[in-house]
């Protein structure tokens, strides 16, 4: 598979939080595909992230959610603020706001109008994708189009919704999981078995993603007929990388378990175990579904992360870190390169 733009097959994985366009240019640079995450940005810093891509030259996977927004149920919100009360009363902050939008967007009419200005040579989703009127302004200006599977069936819904290529995110993974047919973990799969399903069945490209840390990953995931590899954990430590202070003290920790958890955003997402997964478990049924949870939890990461604390930190992360290093994101990418071989 020849990602457009890329002299490698190998795609910087998009990690909302951790990253802007200087980890994705200097992935590009070194034969990379980088990745711009535009979950989170507003129409505004979207076009300005843009430009910045656009005036380097550099090719770029830009990557949205699909997610459907569920309206905010006021009942279940309470609940959820009466769980956080006591950690509000601790760290001497005013009750739990009242329930908020959404953090994050899914792709919508306003993205596609930003991005037929800039014509990206990569859009990927996560969730799924979005509405056949609103995928095809996407391809109609080019784009080739990735999006996320975590099982057979997903992977199979994505070929026929009109993918060019599917990410198979294994359970190793860090960050959220894509599933958006296939909800339950147990029904999901590592990534070697999931690549090897997904490459008996399609006949789109299957990029693999999820617990690949060096080279030796990279080449098992080829031979198993994977046409390219994403990864993100492997870059949270580069220089280029905005991941805090807090969150890469743990992430040398290179033993320290990872769980699926749904307290940060009300959707499963893995990451390292910190205090608030300890007491109110990694999965509560009282978080707001995805991705509500994250507004009452915001107040509490700030005064935490001020006081030197990663208790209410989400602090992503896949099942492996042991090539997760401090070296410039080139650096990352040569080392990766020799899987390629």
């Amino acid at each position: 598979m020849k990602i457009p733009g890329a002299a490698l097959p190998l795609i910087q994985a998009p990690m909302a939080g951790v990253q802007d366009t200087r980890l994705a240019l200097a992935a590009g640079a070194a034969g990379a595909l980088g990745s711009l995450p535009a979950a989170m940005l507003s129409p505004v810093k979207l076009e300005a992230e843009l430009q910045a891509l656009q005036a380097a030259g550099r090719p770029c996977n830009v990557n949205f959610f699909a997610h459907v927004t569920l309206a905010a149920d006021a009942a279940r919100a309470q609940r959820w603020a009466e769980a956080l009360a006591p950690y509000y009363a601790e760290l001497g902050l005013p009750p739990a706001p009242p329930v908020a939008g959404a953090s994050r967007q899914p792709f919508g009419a306003q993205a596609a109008e930003v991005l037929e200005a800039f014509r990206p040579a990569v859009v990927s989703f996560h969730f799924g994708l979005p509405a056949p009127a609103l995928l095809a302004r996407v391809k109609a200006r080019g784009a080739f189009v990735i999006a996320s599977a975590t099982t057979l069936a997903e992977a199979l819904w994505l070929q026929a919704s009109g993918a060019d290529a599917v990410i198979a995110q294994g359970l190793e993974a860090g960050g959220h999981r894509g599933h958006f047919l296939d909800t339950d973990p147990a029904q999901q799969l590592d990534t070697a078995t999931l690549v090897s399903a997904l490459v008996a069945r399609l006949a789109v490209p299957v990029v693999a993603a999820g617990g690949i840390a060096d080279a030796e990953g990279v080449r098992a995931m080829m031979a198993r007929g994977a046409s390219a590899v994403q990864l993100g954990t492997v870059f949270l430590l580069c220089d280029e990388a905005l991941t805090g202070p807090l969150h890469r003290a743990r992430l040398r920790e290179h033993s320290a378990p990872t769980v699926l958890t749904n307290v940060f955003s009300g959707g499963l997402a893995r990451g390292l175990v910190n205090r608030v997964l300890r007491e109110l478990g990694p999965v509560s049924a009282l978080a707001p579904p995805f991705p509500l949870a994250s507004a009452a939890l915001a107040p509490l990461r700030e005064r935490a992360e001020a006081l030197g604390r990663d208790d209410f930190t989400p602090l992503w992360s896949g099942t492996r870190r042991d090539g997760c290093r401090e070296l410039p994101a080139a650096e990352i990418v040569r080392t990766l390169a020799a899987g390629f071989d």
